[in-house]
């Protein structure tokens, strides 16, 4: 008899976390019969900003720190963790739950934007470690393998999704800096034994102030780089010109949100760049006001409100002043003239540019008509390959759904691999002199003359992941008989060091019959390109920004979407996590579900995570059960796909609620053919015939609570009790789910 294993399911934020209250108790209930409990491990922003506050709060309203346990769990051979999509917040964001939760009578402090006394720094400190990736990085204690799954992949071919048209006319393309980027600046060396490094700065008077030590472990790979502030906004500059001159849109593409301290300032820059008369006029009264444009267009309006309302119309009238001598810009709500500078969480890049390019290359105007558009992202470390999948559709067309290829990847992202460790070692500079990195010797590895308002920033690869990531590569090479390639640049310091180690540990694998290169960007997407549209698959293996970019990229092309994604990833200490998707739309899908009680989420990631982690705990745990149900859960979403029970966007018809129900009448039925274990046959049958029964009953208690405004107590934290009466709003659903435990 096997013993009972644990699942341990996050609870996140928005529209996953949502369909969790849904979905969550099909899971459990299924999960029983194989002596399997699933937990739950709140790791929602609400929660995380709670735990950081513990003791600021009433014994009645602390709440576990979730991530700090899950981080330990990372690290036990025996963790099997499923991973939803959680809120990387911006500052707005962060700002908008903190008014939510005090409101809620949870005693936290305000976010200090400026902060001066110990306290209010302390403060800061905590909302930092809260901001942005707080939660990737932290978990990701293995490499990333993400693939489309066999019935996804069928399910797209048959179904297509829709594709923009292509023209040789079009003139949208991606415009990026060619000097003064952090590519330009890069420097990197590699530790040839462990110690402790200095990050200095060095004033022009000679004075050296240590800005961070570190701790490295022997062959750990250790970059340096900055970006100009003064060739940013030059740049800035000059596609705003270029723009007007040409009559394309302009749009800005950067991540905010994981990049939670570089990024949002290169995003202030365009903000006071974009509106440069104005934010010189207000100069003074902006800094008097505390306003920040690096949390956007929204900081200006909401901090002029204390303003007498005739100085808030001056103000907002030069504003929109500013749009008379610059390019029209790219929309994220024309109806509610939300440009992409509102707020900096609202366009990023990973997703926005595949959404750009699948949509023939343009973006929406303020007009609600699509146009061409320069998509301008300043960072040209991975900006070029936008430019070349828009050459490539601009002389092959759009690519076709029905026939072409895939493009899975293996991601460096183990111990907080490159760009998205860099957090605490990030500095925007206040002074001009020297940015360096010295050994404990002495020896000064990294050197960079910089200027005050410069970014620098150093980033860490740890060598185990690297090893551990090149056997990933190989391994899925081998199980999928698949061309893989190492994207790594020759002209990126980073990947030279990469290079070395990969050359280094293919070596202690079997290549035979393997088909293994190594390319720069442009090259490896060029070949995957030419592959995919022959309908040949090639596996990506990158590192970790570049995963996030190619993880989207493909499949948005592909599949439709990303969130349709398998997501696996096995952690280097043994046990599994699996993720389930991507959760850029789900502001949106909140928003319907309030005002017209539908939820259009797609729970497939889910049933996909989900199906893998009850097989490898089988497999591990030699639990047949377990097995059987992951077995039998991939078979019933392939049926789900078949019979097109995913949720639709039109309130009225089949939603998250809906989908749910008819993966837990497939999976029944399929535990119910099964022969290889009867007693779980007979488990099941009497479910998969009361569901298949009442199959009319039930769509119709879903269907009636549609169209009406609900309420669930809150976003960033909703009441679960109204949040569980509104997903779960058929009794006959519930009764059945319910008796089978």
């Amino acid at each position: 008899m096997p013993t009972r294993s644990k699942i341990v399911y996050t609870f996140t934020d928005e529209a996953p976390a949502l369909a969790t209250y849904s979905l969550l108790p099909i899971v459990k209930a299924f999960a029983a019969a194989a002596d399997i409990d699933v937990e739950t491990s709140d790791i929602s922003l609400a929660a995380r900003i709670l735990a950081s506050f513990s003791d600021r709060l009433d014994a009645s309203k602390k709440v576990s720190d979730d991530l700090a346990q899950l981080a330990v769990l990372a690290t036990d051979p025996a963790a099997n963790i499923i991973k939803l999509p959680n809120i990387s917040a911006s500052v707005p964001q962060l700002k908008g739950a903190i008014a939510e939760l005090q409101a809620l009578g949870y005693n936290i402090p305000d976010f200090p934007e400026e902060p001066t006394s110990d306290e209010d720094k302390d403060v800061r400190a905590r909302y930092s470690k809260v901001l942005g990736s707080a939660v990737n990085p932290v978990l990701r204690e293995g490499n990333s393998d993400r693939r489309a799954p066999a019935a996804v992949k069928a399910f797209a071919r048959k179904h297509p999704h829709s594709m923009g048209k292509w023209s040789m006319a079009s003139q949208s393309h991606a415009d990026y800096m060619r000097g003064g980027d952090f590519f330009s600046s890069e420097q990197s060396f590699t530790m040839d034994k462990a110690g402790k490094v200095r990050i200095e700065f060095v004033s022009k008077d000679g004075k050296i102030e240590v800005k961070k030590e570190l701790n490295l472990q022997a062959g750990e790979v250790l970059d340096g780089m900055f970006m100009s502030c003064r060739q940013l906004r030059n740049f800035f500059e000059r596609t705003l010109r270029e723009c007007k001159e040409t009559g394309v849109m302009w749009s800005l593409h950067v991540k905010a949100t994981m990049m939670k301290v570089s990024h949002p300032i290169v995003f202030g820059h365009a903000v006071s760049v974009y509106y440069k008369d104005a934010f010189d006029k207000y100069a003074d009264l902006f800094a008097e006001l505390g306003v920040n444009p690096n949390n956007g267009l929204s900081s200006v309006y909401d901090k002029i409100k204390v303003l007498p309302a005739s100085q808030q119309e001056e103000i907002q009238h030069d504003l929109h002043a500013c749009y008379s001598n610059r390019p029209e810009m790219a929309m994220v709500d024309s109806v509610k003239g939300i440009t992409n500078l509102h707020i900096p969480s609202d366009v990023i890049v990973d997703a926005s540019m595949p959404a750009m390019i699948r949509n023939s290359g343009q973006m929406w105007g303020k007009d609600g008509k699509q146009k061409d558009t320069k998509a301008v992202m300043p960072e040209s470390t991975y900006a070029r390959i936008y430019q070349e999948m828009i050459n490539f559709c601009k002389t092959n067309g759009a690519f076709d759904p029905t026939t072409m290829g895939s493009v899975p990847n293996v991601g460096l992202m183990a111990q907080k691999a490159e760009e998205y460790g860099s957090h605490d070692k990030t500095f925007e500079l206040a002074a001009d002199g020297i940015m360096r990195v010295v050994l404990e010797d002495g020896t000064v590895k990294i050197e960079h003359q910089v200027e005050a308002g410069d970014i620098w920033r150093a980033c860490q690869t740890k060598d185990a992941p690297i090893r551990d990531w090149v056997k990933l590569a190989v391994t899925r090479a081998r199980q999928s008989n698949t061309p893989a390639i190492f994207w790594l640049d020759p002209e990126r310091a980073h990947d030279r060091q990469l290079s070395l180690k990969v050359n280094e540990y293919l070596k202690e694998h079997d290549l035979t019959g393997l088909d293994i290169r190594q390319m720069g960007y442009n090259e490896a997407i060029r070949v995957s390109m030419e592959r995919l549209i022959r309908g040949l698959d090639t596996i990506s293996v990158t590192g970790n920004v570049l995963r996030d970019y190619l993880t989207d990229l493909f499949p948005i092309m592909e599949l439709g979407t990303s969130a349709k994604m398998l997501s696996i990833v096995p952690l280097m200490a043994g046990g599994g996590m699996y993720e389930t998707g991507a959760g850029g739309s789900a502001p949106k899908h909140v928003q319907q579900l309030i005002e017209e009680n539908h939820l259009r989420w797609d729970s497939l990631g889910e049933f996909l995570a989900l199906a893998v982690s009850l097989e490898e705990t089988g497999i591990k745990t030699n639990n047949a059960k377990a097995k059987l149900l992951g077995t039998a859960l991939d078979a019933a979403t392939g049926k789900l796909l078949d019979n097109n029970k995913s949720p639709s966007r039109k309130t009225g018809e089949i939603d998250n609620r809906g989908s749910h129900f008819y993966l837990a009448l497939y999976w029944a039925q399929e535990l119910a053919a099964q022969t290889e274990d009867a007693a779980l046959a007979a488990h099941f049958a009497p479910l998969a015939k009361t569901l298949a029964d009442n199959e009319a009953v039930i769509l119709a208690e879903l269907a009636k609570v549609q169209g009406s405004a609900v309420d669930i107590g809150g976003y960033y934290k909703s009441n679960p009790e109204l949040t569980a009466q509104v997903m779960r709003p058929s009794a006959t659903l519930n009764a059945a789910i319910d008796s089978l435990v």
